[in-house]
């Protein structure tokens, strides 16, 4: 983020990445010093004046009306989310005393019922930055069955799915169109930095992540702002091959909560039945009571 604040970020961004002929402006074959559109140019689309666009996007102007940001969006050919995503920023408070660290994620009891009765569908709970709170053995088994299955239980040892993506080479591989599943990463990241700007760990997770990966830091540098509810994914698992699902994120209206990941396949696909082969592999083994082993023993 620049001295200007996260808003500046992304207005710039997003004008450098529309040129003038995208929204049909001649330019008379001029020199330009920048590939993108110039600040007055974006100004006249969104029917404000230069110097008022200036000032949002240096950060000397917090208080733009919505109808001042939704001309910026016209103007931007921003989407839904993106558009929600500008109003999200320009709400952001300023920065005052350090934001404190937050509580720890957990799901609730409804949660971890629901996760039990869908038992044999992959699915996995995560946190606001990406945290696993919880998974079912199918979910762990599909997504990271290289890493302990009890490690959502702890906190401090929670695995990061954002981590694994760009971090983790069995993630990595997982993926046989990686760049698309970092893609909706990042851009849920987006998404959920311009909901929460003031959360410590947040920002640090976004910090490692830049200093560790550069693909990570060239997506996140790109401003793009993806909302991924719904999304098919070819995935290369080292146990039951390769197959296609459906990963499908549902969340709270609110959208303050853990979001439930489900992993679905087209019914009757090669792919469904890799799933139940990754059921009946990963199901948890039922424990025999020690009277009925007596029982089974006596002749």
């Amino acid at each position: 983020m620049n001295k200007h604040g996260h808003l500046a970020d992304f207005l710039q961004a997003r004008r450098g990445q529309l040129r003038p002929e995208d929204v049909g402006l001649q330019t008379y074959g001029e020199r330009r010093r920048v590939p993108g559109l110039r600040r007055e140019e974006l100004a006249m689309l969104a029917g404000i004046s230069a110097p008022y666009y200036a000032r949002l996007e240096q950060g000397q102007s917090r208080n733009a009306s919505r109808e001042v940001l939704d001309a910026l969006a016209s103007a931007l050919r921003l989407d839904e989310s993106e558009r929600a995503h500008l109003h999200a920023l320009a709400r952001a408070p300023k920065r005052g005393r350090a934001a404190t660290r937050p509580p720890a994620e957990r799901i609730t009891p409804a949660t971890s019922a629901l996760l039990a009765a869908i038992e044999g569908t992959p699915a996995i709970v995560l946190g606001r930055r990406s945290d696993v709170l919880a998974w079912n053995s199918q979910g762990h088994g599909l997504f990271a069955g290289h890493l302990d299955p009890d490690s959502p239980n702890t906190p401090g040892e929670r695995p990061n799915m954002a981590r694994l993506v760009f971090l983790d080479a069995h993630t990595r591989d997982l993926y046989a169109d990686w760049p698309a599943k970092a893609r909706a990463v990042v851009g849920n990241l987006r998404l959920t930095a311009g909901l929460y700007p003031d959360d410590p760990l947040l920002a640090g997770l976004i910090g490692e992540l830049t200093m560790r990966s550069q693909e990570f830091a060239t997506m996140w540098a790109d401003h793009r702002i993806l909302a991924c509810d719904v999304a098919d994914y070819e995935m290369r698992h080292p146990l039951v091959g390769t197959l296609t699902v459906t990963q499908q994120t549902l969340q709270s209206p609110q959208g303050n909560g853990p979001a439930l990941v489900v992993a679905t396949a087209a019914p009757g696909s090669p792919s469904a039945t890799a799933l139940t082969l990754l059921a009946h592999g990963t199901a948890p083994r039922a424990t025999t009571h020690p009277r009925q082993d007596a029982a089974t023993r006596t002749t």
